[in-house]
């Protein structure tokens, strides 16, 4: 792609974005939302195979019926109330709308279904954005209706999502596809508790974020797209393998890593709402993804490839670790003491 029409596609989603993580009114908020929009379908669809421009189809349909629902939903309130505040969202029928809408932008069960297809579609940088950029605009408006919304249908919702994501992500051979339920499911974890505790909703997105960008970018240094791809990577890049195993286990919540904190936090914000049965679903729903986690990991540095005849070993690479790959796996694993601190920020 043109360097020129990439820097103008950056630009116009982090445009999108603080338009709408800073505005109030909600048709400012919908215009961030369609600049984001129409800003990464180009990112997806840049390889010009049938699979991408599948891909870039898929997410503008869901993306624009969204936006429609978001749009409907904000008319509606204005309609009964006479706001257009995004905090004002008091009419039941619009937050029940807007849940939905934003269910389908972050795609969280059971508006999940096209999510690993289109991160399937998309080249790994643009699966990143995909997973992490693109999902901060929609959780922030999750943020600032959270006092609006039914906390029977949020909990309903992130534990079919913990399930699914965990369940559909079993037996997956894709790593992308694995990482598109992977994020699903940690959206759950997100949605449980953002009525209870706005401020965990977001401190578990940013954790989460810096995790996918870790394994994102490992990936996209070893080139690996499918389990059998990762099974030999390790004779390639031996470094990478060992940064890979330490971050998809922190992004199965494994202590002493960065993963377990917000897991922990939520877990005993749940308990202190006397939400003590959701926790334990959810904990153990979450079982699920640790699963293909280990799996990954294991294929990562554990199996050694098959020696026939016609198996051909990857030459290693002297290619030193990327410093951002360095310093995101680094946060990845090692935030886990500085909980005390974190708590008190928010």
């Amino acid at each position: 792609m043109n360097p020129q029409a990439k820097l103008i596609f950056i630009t116009s989603l982090l445009l999108g974005t603080t338009i709408t993580i800073s505005s109030n009114h909600w048709v400012m908020a919908w215009t961030g939302l369609e600049i984001n929009t129409l800003a990464i379908l180009p990112l997806i669809s840049k390889s010009h195979h049938p699979r991408a421009i599948e891909a870039a189809t898929k997410y503008f349909l869901v993306q624009a019926t969204a936006s429609t629902l978001v749009l409907f939903s904000s008319m509606t309130n204005a309609w009964y109330t006479g706001q257009w505040d995004i905090t004002q969202l008091t009419h039941p029928a619009s937050s029940l709308i807007l849940t939905a809408a934003i269910s389908m932008k972050l795609g969280l069960v059971p508006f999940h279904f096209w999510f690993p297809e289109v991160l399937q579609g998309s080249p790994l940088i643009t699966g990143l954005l995909l997973s992490t950029a693109m999902k901060f605009p929609p959780i922030t408006l999750l943020y600032m209706t959270s006092l609006s919304l039914n906390p029977t249908l949020l909990t309903t919702l992130a534990v079919l999502s913990v399930a699914m994501g965990g369940w559909i992500g079993l037996n997956q051979t894709q790593v992308r596809k694995i990482m598109a339920f992977s994020s699903i499911s940690h959206l759950g974890w997100m949605a449980i508790i953002l009525i209870y505790y706005p401020k965990l909703t977001l401190l578990n997105f940013y954790l989460y974020a810096m995790m996918t960008a870790a394994v994102f970018l490992t990936l996209n240094s070893m080139k690996v797209l499918n389990l059998s791809t990762l099974m030999t990577a390790w004779t390639k890049a031996p470094a990478l393998s060992t940064i890979l195993l330490l971050t998809l286990l922190s992004l199965a919540g494994l202590p002493p890593l960065t993963g377990f904190l917000p897991k922990w936090l939520i877990i005993q914000e749940l308990t202190k709402q006397d939400m003590a049965p959701a926790a334990i679903i959810i904990s153990l729903l979450s079982l699920l993804g640790l699963f293909f986690y280990l799996r990954l990991a294991y294929c990562a540095t554990i199996t050694l490839p098959p020696h026939t005849t016609n198996h051909m070993k990857q030459w290693r690479t002297n290619k030193p670790v990327s410093p951002s790959i360095a310093i995101l796996t680094t946060l990845s694993i090692m935030l886990l003491p500085t909980s005390p601190m974190l708590t008190t920020i928010i």
